[in-house]
């Protein structure tokens, strides 16, 4: 009888489908914090993910923090959020107070949790999920001062932190590990490790 090989590719491909399954829409506003946002999209890109970056300016160019300025995939209004698998906020500010600001924006959030499907914020972008009570009873984290924004929450002091549906992160330099986390729940614990090898994060 003959052997029988698996091709060498074989298990990466099926993880690329699988994740090619899940589309993570990353939302943009003016004064959104740079670092935060190219880092999510980069790391969840290099996952096979399929990101769509999406700004609730009104147009496809937002202007960040620091007045880098990036292209978005599409605007708010074209996205169908019934394909999204799940919601991502950089923090910045105002950027996160913009976000917090944009009722489409908000409605949706509320609606995802309300199917307990998966929500990612960072920074000072935990404020908008927790003006939706949406971290109540659940661990969270934040930049330092906006920890009174978390209603309900138990607010620790840690990177990042993924409880029940809801992932967030503390700031910039937490900004890979929270990218990682999101991986790990999209695709696999796997997929996120190799990554943090591949890119040499401790």
């Amino acid at each position: 009888m003959g052997h029988f090989f698996l091709p060498p590719d074989r298990v990466s491909l099926k993880e690329k489908q699988f994740a090619m399954k899940k589309k993570i829409a990353v939302h943009l506003a003016d004064g959104f914090e740079e670092i935060e946002a190219v880092s999510i999209i980069d790391v969840l890109r290099r996952a096979d993910i399929e990101v769509v970056v999406v700004s609730v300016t009104g147009k496809k160019e937002v202007s960040g923090a620091h007045h880098l300025k990036v292209v978005a995939d599409v605007l708010f209004d074209q996205v169908n959020y019934d394909e999204v698998y799940m919601l991502v906020l950089p923090g910045g500010m105002p950027g996160a107070s913009n976000l917090n600001d944009h009722a489409g924006l908000t409605k949706m959030i509320a609606k995802f949790n309300e199917d307990e499907k998966p929500l990612a914020a960072i920074c000072a972008a935990p404020l908008v999920l927790g003006n939706l009570d949406v971290l109540k009873g659940k661990q969270a984290v934040c930049y330092p001062g906006f920890e009174n924004y978390l209603r309900g929450a138990e607010v620790l002091d840690v990177p990042v932190v993924e409880s029940g549906n809801v992932i967030t992160g503390r700031g910039p330099g937490a900004a890979i590990h929270f990218a990682l986390k999101i991986v790990e729940k999209a695709v696999s614990a796997e997929k996120a490790e190799l990554l943090a090898k591949q890119m040499l994060v401790n």
